[in-house]
């Protein structure tokens, strides 16, 4: 786990802020950063729990209002760069599939399945159609290689949006290893190091654990496809409050201990 490009590590002695699956909701972040930037206190933390892209109506403002608070979060007295992290979620995980879609066997399958699983805001954000994604799909790997490289370049003219995409973690726990914080689950019979698509699609027996999961005392996921709402339960807490699909945005503030201290919904 010492490896920073995969996992970041937190404070265990501060609170820390999670925040749960945006889908390019942005008025709601908006809403959710005002709230934070009140009730936020020194030696607070914060992780994004991933899927900023997908769904919602405004992928592009939604990376552009997570790198502003960015900046307004860092100038605070005392804050430091490790203060504030971002997961990888399903929706960038997809993304960076689709820049690199010249490489599938079945592009035009694995198209679908992205458009199917809501990539295609995402790909229209970044100057793409769903049809001219299927047209080069059809023409082949030249054709494919072309429009991909068009879309990262059409990502690169978005300030900060290719380096926040660079910089996206897989799991984020305190530095006492009391919690951990992940997209959408863990298996729990896997270690943290061999988790896989795990960490992206959840797993079945997240909400099955009986047990902690290691030393982790809380394990926290900020994605639920089954739109189950937000649970905490013993050792693990789903934040997944529905926002891309008519919920609120959910965010939580754990203490060191790994209790639940706020709940905010925007």
């Amino acid at each position: 786990m010492s490896d920073n490009n995969v996992f970041a590590s937190l404070r265990g002695s501060g609170r820390v802020w999670a925040v749960a699956a945006i889908h390019g909701e942005l008025q709601r972040l908006q809403s959710l950063h005002r709230r934070l930037a009140d009730d936020m206190a020194a030696g607070d933390q914060i992780v994004y729990l991933g899927d900023y892209l997908g769904y919602g109506p405004a992928v592009r403002d939604t990376i552009d209002e997570l790198l502003l608070f960015r900046r307004a979060f860092l100038a605070r007295p005392g804050v430091e760069v490790d203060d504030i992290v971002y997961l990888r979620g399903a929706q960038e995980e997809m993304w960076q599939k689709l820049l690199q879609l010249q490489f599938a066997p079945a592009p035009q399958d694995v198209l679908k399945w992205m458009i199917e699983h809501g990539l295609e805001p995402t790909l229209a954000c970044y100057g793409g159609s769903v049809e001219e994604g299927f047209a080069n799909a059809r023409e082949g790997v030249l054709a494919l290689t072309r429009w991909t490289g068009q879309l990262r370049q059409n990502m690169r003219t978005h300030d900060g949006h290719t380096t926040l995409m660079s910089v996206l973690r897989h799991a984020a726990y305190t530095d006492d290893n009391g919690l951990l914080f992940v997209h959408a689950g863990i298996d729990p019979s896997r270690p943290l190091s061999a988790q896989m698509d795990a960490f992206w699609w959840g797993s079945t027996a997240f909400e099955m654990m009986e047990a902690p999961y290691g030393s982790y005392r809380l394990v926290v996921r900020g994605s639920d496809r089954r739109r189950g709402g937000v649970r905490v339960g013993a050792f693990s807490a789903t934040l997944d409050a529905g926002c891309g699909f008519g919920g609120p945005l959910t965010a939580a503030c754990f203490g060191p201990g790994g209790q639940l201290l706020h709940l905010l919904e925007a």
